[in-house]
């Protein structure tokens, strides 16, 4: 199977490459439109602030080109977030793939919102063989909010879309990477859909 990770200096993408080679798959990192639109699955990762990261998608062309890959495409993290339409962050404006805004924790709680915590409401091929309360790491000081896109749901001082579906593109908040055998699970039924 020819999966690529897009590079575009966002990503914690060693360890996604990690993660897919125990799963027997050799990642592409490219950051080539070519080489991203002929490939069987694409993974949208990132680690990092949303603006800049905007800003890095836009310098590639990347920003264009992502809503309009017809195969499986997963965001993970601010790769997800980046599919919405917009985040606080940075006051940024997204990919509009996702029809939900990207909002902030309030200071009632730490952020950012770091280590396990459990998904729920589980919808799609996605879960496949996963348990509603399944536990999976997350990272992260910003939210989309719970919306008609939503495949799963997590709660951290609010309930919040930790998930997202729409047609062909996927979008996980939190690492499926880091999420030992359940999080690998998540990979394998991707590579599955």
């Amino acid at each position: 199977m020819k999966l690529v990770i897009i590079d575009y200096g966002a990503g914690n993408i060693k360890s996604i490459q990690f993660a897919f080679k125990r799963l027997g798959v050799d990642a592409i990192l490219s950051n080539n439109p070519e080489v991203i639109t002929s490939a069987e699955r694409v993974i949208f990762p990132g680690v990092g602030e949303a603006s800049s990261a905007m800003k890095m998608l836009k310098k590639s062309g990347l920003d264009t080109l992502i809503p309009t890959l017809k195969q499986p495409v997963l965001g993970i993290c601010l790769g997800m977030q980046l599919m919405c339409n917009s985040s606080e962050e940075g006051n940024t404006k997204g990919l509009g793939i996702f029809n939900v805004d990207v909002k902030r924790f309030s200071s009632a709680v730490k952020v950012p919102q770091m280590g396990w915590n459990t998904i729920n409401e589980l919808k799609s091929n996605l879960f496949r063989n996963i348990e509603e309360d399944a536990f999976m790491y997350l990272v992260h000081s910003f939210y989309a909010d719970m919306c008609q896109e939503a495949i799963a749901s997590t709660t951290y001082e609010l309930k919040y879309a930790s998930a997202l579906q729409k047609d062909n593109f996927y979008g996980v908040q939190f690492h499926p990477e880091k999420s030992s055998v359940v999080g690998e699970q998540v990979l394998r039924n991707f590579l599955e859909l």
